[in-house]
């Protein structure tokens, strides 16, 4: 019966893997928990649809699946109706359908139901919907359970609510966790969960790690103008189609724009993008009608391709476990996939930016707890007190909520009443550790001489590594070839080509941390950057500039190139001063007005010594940091201008610049900056 499943699910040549056969068996015989840690490819859904299926026949309630990505939601759905599961979703997309998807699990007309783990925070769905499963569900499944653990590579808070769900759950119900990312420190924790609320043997089947398919390659191109020319020379020649991976949205951006234009058809892709174009995406690879998707880590968990040919980075994630479960999308149906690593020189400083964002410092913690206690606040009000971003604010929030600390009535976020809680600073100073021993292992991939499966199986633990033959380092490099001069140049005129927008300010915190809409007679014009922060265009120039006290007049040429392509309505420039840089920024400015044939106009002065504007986290705190900071000293002309910096880090100081010379007669003000933080 259940080979016979298995084939109407997979073609009539599947045979069962090892371990899946006995996890189907523990699940609808023993109705034990399971953890399946187990290579991408292994065929983890095979478990759980059979044993849903098996379950059902054997008159058990329907199957939970908690699922992190709707990528994986759409794929398993469409599968599911192979062996005539009736499965639904609930997810952000779908809120109209929650109505009709509640009515059909009364009926139980419902075989198993997908959500995602940000639905077990959502009052609405606990409330209505998952009383219905906690009286007759017959399976729980946690699909990519590494996010279960704060040791896992991506925990996710909204995880934690399962350790309830496995406390309440009835006496008799199978629950399954499956991974591919999970080392002994993740499975460890992952298996003390499991064991809430329940007294019976907990298993766990713990395959090998290598894949056969792939063959591994690390080239350091620290520079993006040569990853540019690399992608453009390798990737046609590379036998079908498959993912470039970027840590960012602007580089998945801009690597699919050159791609493009040097004749690789390729689209970007992030979890920005909406779900209907996202959606096109992913069924454009599919049909192998994209030579890439250029991804960030939103094409990830889930994405199923079995044919894809190859999977190459254009920067390293932060950790080698992130790696194997990124570049494990390749090769699950072919005999060789190309996976390639283009380390570059930004990777580091993108990757600290994401450590950095773990949970903030007890002071800061403290601070929020203190200004919820009488009355609460919202999360604007929580930005003017607390120097933390909206994000990060939002996390914090998100953390304290699932452990019972704070909780929401609306927008307002408020203290619980009677509950102890305490900052588990040890634990945070932990994962923060484990996180740069990660850092260090992936920016040792590559570099140490070993195997580079091996080391992947090394960093996962897996109890058997062994060297792959493959790999660069087992045989000799393929990707390694010289690149064309002219295709590298190319790559750099790419990177400095598109000054960035700046877009208007319309709104600002007021000192209250509320929203209100700023005057048309104070607002700036929407403005441009010559560069991003740490891009390989022409931020360098800019960074060296201000290290040496004067930039460059390669600078003043391509500001004033991108003003005229531009077109401000303008009749003057002036600068914003500083007290730490000097004449730096003026004398800048005075140069680019004398390329565009504009006067120059010294009309502000700093009168302020707040700290730099890279120190305040958020709206409110920057508009707070630049209120008072800057004087107008002589009456601008009643005309446009230009307003010159050389770093904007939050948009907060142009704008508020710009109101101070509207308010004195200039009809206009275009913000202009050297550098964008973003």
């Amino acid at each position: 019966m259940v080979d016979q499943l298995l084939q109407r699910l997979a073609g009539p040549d599947a045979r069962f893997r090892e371990h899946q056969r006995e996890a189907i068996t523990d699940l609808v015989e023993d109705r034990a928990r399971v953890l399946c840690v187990q290579r991408t490819g292994w065929g983890k859904s095979a478990v759980y649809f059979l044993a849903t299926t098996l379950l059902r026949e054997k008159g058990a309630g329907p199957a939970l699946i908690v699922s992190p990505l709707l990528a994986l939601m759409r794929n398993q759905i469409a599968a599911a109706e192979k062996l005539g599961i009736r499965a639904l979703t609930i997810n952000s997309t779908n809120r109209d359908d929650w109505a009709e998807v509640r009515d059909l699990l009364e009926q139980d007309a419902v075989d198993l139901l997908l959500i995602s783990p940000e639905r077990l925070n959502n009052p609405q769905f606990r409330n209505t919907m998952l009383p219905l499963f906690a009286e007759r569900v017959g399976l729980l499944v946690i699909d990519e359970a590494h996010c279960i653990s704060d040791w896992g590579h991506d925990f996710r808070p909204d995880y934690r609510r399962i350790q309830d769900m496995l406390e309440q759950l009835p006496a008799g119900v199978a629950v399954l966790c499956t991974t591919a990312t999970a080392n002994d420190r993740v499975v460890a924790d992952i298996t003390e969960q499991l064991a809430l609320g329940h007294a019976g043997a907990l298993r766990t089947y713990r395959g090998p790690l290598s894949r056969a398919s792939l063959r591994l390659e690390v080239v350091e191109k620290p520079a993006p103008a040569d990853r540019l020319a690399w992608l453009a020379t390798f990737l046609p020649s590379i036998p079908g189609s498959g993912i470039v991976y970027t840590l960012t949205k602007r580089d998945a951006d801009l690597v699919a724009d050159f791609l493009n234009a040097h004749g690789v058809p390729a689209q970007s892709y992030s979890g920005e993008v909406d779900t209907t174009t996202r959606i096109a995406t992913e069924e454009k690879l599919l049909r192998n009608e994209l030579k890439c998707v250029v991804a960030t880590s939103a094409l990830g968990m889930g994405y199923d391709k079995p044919d894809l040919g190859f999977v190459v980075h254009y920067q390293a994630p932060g950790s080698v476990i992130s790696y194997y479960q990124q570049v494990g999308r390749a090769g699950r149906a072919i005999d060789r996939a190309d996976v390639v690593l283009l380390r570059g020189a930004e990777d580091r400083r993108i990757q600290d930016f994401f450590i950095e964002q773990a949970f903030p410092p007890k002071e800061r913690v403290d601070a929020v707890l203190e200004a919820l206690q009488d009355g609460g606040a919202t999360t604007n009000e929580l930005m003017g007190i607390v120097n933390l971003g909206k994000g990060r604010i939002e996390a914090m929030l998100k953390v304290l909520d699932v452990e019972g600390a704070v909780g929401r009535n609306g927008t307002r976020w408020t203290r619980q009443p009677g509950v102890t809680w305490e900052y588990d600073g040890d634990r945070y100073a932990h994962v923060t550790a484990l996180r740069r021993r990660e850092q260090e292992a992936m920016a040792a991939f590559g570099a140490d001489g070993r195997c580079l499966m091996r080391a992947l199986q090394e960093e996962l633990d897996d109890p058997d590594p062994a060297d792959c033959g493959v790999c660069a380092v087992c045989t000799s490099p393929k990707f390694a070839g010289p690149l064309d001069p002219e295709l590298v140049r190319a790559a750099a005129l790419h990177l400095r080509s598109k000054p960035l927008v700046l877009d208007v300010k319309k709104m600002a915190p007021d000192s209250e941390g509320k929203m209100k809409k700023l005057a048309d007679g104070v607002r700036a014009e929407e403005g441009r950057a010559l560069a991003r922060l740490g891009d390989g265009g022409w931020d360098p120039l800019v960074k060296s500039g201000r290290s040496e006290g004067r930039f460059d007049e390669k600078l003043v040429e391509a500001a004033a190139e991108a003003v005229r392509t531009w077109h401000p309505a303008i009749g003057f420039v002036t600068a914003v001063p500083s007290l730490r840089s000097g004449a730096l920024v003026p004398e800048f400015a005075e140069r680019l007005a004398a390329a565009l044939g504009l006067p120059f106009e010294p009309l502000l002065e700093r009168v302020g010594d707040n700290p730099p504007q890279r120190e305040m986290a958020n709206s409110a705190q920057q508009v707070a940091n630049v209120r008072g900071a800057f004087k107008v000293v002589a009456a601008p002309p009643a005309a446009g201008g230009l307003l010159v910096d050389d770093i904007r880090f939050s948009g907060w100081t142009l704008a508020m610049i710009a109101g101070q010379l509207r308010r004195q007669g200039a009809t206009a003000v275009y913000p202009f900056a050297l550098s964008t933080a973003f």
